[in-house]
């Protein structure tokens, strides 16, 4: 009989933990989809990204943060590229993305003329005032401001001769008032509501460049978003003697933008705040994780490491200093403590079309879960397990 009911038992725990694996791929696989184009500020993807994640929430059965909605309306200017995007170099077409990228803050551009070389990886159009920079990797990203200049950035790899004439037709749209919002949730707690535990990603990427190329954002940080959608699900279903609260923010790769505007207008108490974890490119971990601010808060971060060896999770827990790389840094500067942790090894892409979840291991994926919700027992003085 005991051994009947021990089988049971782990058909039961391997069905669970195949399912929570099947959720994860499933959410990734969603967030890179073309519908949310990048999650940026073209075909609307940020807006459908962010009602995506309050339908969640709605399911699982989070609370309001405020009472009043999900969404934590914000707005900030941002440079867009939602059409043409053609370039060519020397008479041959360029493909956006792979070939060539524009610099975030490029102004749009149509005309052709020769380049001038003025050292070994820069070439000028002064015409059309267009930049041509060689780069050995393309790496795109957002700016808030438009220059009055245009920067496209070539893939030296795949140069075969000196770029000498340009032909360009670039699209690009300032909008001075860009309209956003953070995705906050809730699960109250049981015994000490007032103490809380945060839990925050960014679901925001670089969106599209082009109305044919989007940067699908994968790793960074579909893989957030999932780590915390799957902590949302599990304390819903399971609350806590502490309040368990959930935060997507908007803008973070325009500048932290969500996380400030949240930390200025904060729909909790921020002194109630016990501890703060922020989850960005979580998809790899097959040299563990690095945890910024753990010698700022070196108890926090001995605990996290006593748990990690306990269930032996991860192959390394890395300590790194105070940063400001990503949401949890004006959380920080605010008093409130907070670590950001992020997966270290297994792909390259980041900030480019490769970062895409077919390629995305989430190798981690189970144990940073498990690191997470027994490092949150130990914040409230649960025994491990």
């Amino acid at each position: 009989m005991k051994l009947r009911l021990l089988l049971l038992l782990l058909i039961i725990t391997n069905v669970a933990l195949a399912q929570d694996v099947k959720f994860a791929r499933q959410m990734v696989d969603t967030l890179t989809s073309r519908y949310f184009w990048g999650r940026g500020y073209t075909n609307n993807g940020m807006s459908k990204a962010a009602d995506f994640l309050v339908a969640q929430l709605k399911t699982y059965g989070v609370k309001l943060m405020d009472g009043i909605s999900y969404k934590q309306d914000f707005s900030y200017p941002v440079n867009t590229f939602p059409g043409k995007m053609e370039v060519a170099i020397n008479g041959i077409q360029l493909l956006p993305g792979k070939d060539f990228i524009v610099g975030p803050g490029s102004r749009g551009v149509k005309g052709q003329g020769k380049l001038v070389q003025t050292d070994s990886t820069h070439f000028v159009d002064q015409e059309n005032r267009i930049i041509v920079s060689l780069e050995s990797k393309l790496t795109f990203s957002v700016e808030q401001q438009a220059a009055d200049f245009t920067l496209i950035q070539l893939d030296k790899s795949l140069q075969k001769s000196i770029p000498v004439d340009i032909k360009a037709d670039i699209e690009s749209k300032l909008i001075s008032n860009f309209k956003t919002a953070n995705i906050c949730g809730v699960v109250k707690g049981t015994a000490k509501p007032d103490s809380v535990i945060v839990f925050t990603a960014h679901y925001d990427h670089l969106g599209g460049m082009g109305d044919k190329t989007f940067f699908p954002g994968a790793n960074d940080n579909a893989s957030g978003v999932t780590q915390v959608l799957s902590l949302a699900k599990y304390y819903a279903a399971h609350p806590q003697p502490y309040t368990i609260a959930f935060i997507f923010f908007a803008g973070e790769e325009a500048g932290l933008l969500g996380s400030k505007h949240f930390t200025e207008h904060p729909l909790l108490d921020l002194n109630q705040i016990r501890f703060l974890v922020n989850l960005d490119l979580e998809g790899t971990g097959v040299d563990g994780i690095t945890v910024v601010n753990a010698s700022v808060f070196p108890k926090e971060f001995a605990l996290l490491k006593q748990v990690n060896e306990k269930g032996n999770y991860l192959v390394k827990v890395n300590s790194r200093g105070k940063a400001a790389n990503s949401d949890h840094y004006f959380f920080s500067e605010k008093g409130v403590p907070a670590f950001f942790m992020y997966t270290l090894g297994g792909i390259k892409a980041y900030h480019d079309i490769y970062d895409v979840s077919s390629t995305l291991p989430m190798n981690e994926y189970e144990d940073i879960f498990h690191l997470l919700v027994n490092f949150t027992g130990g914040l409230m003085g649960k025994p491990g397990k």
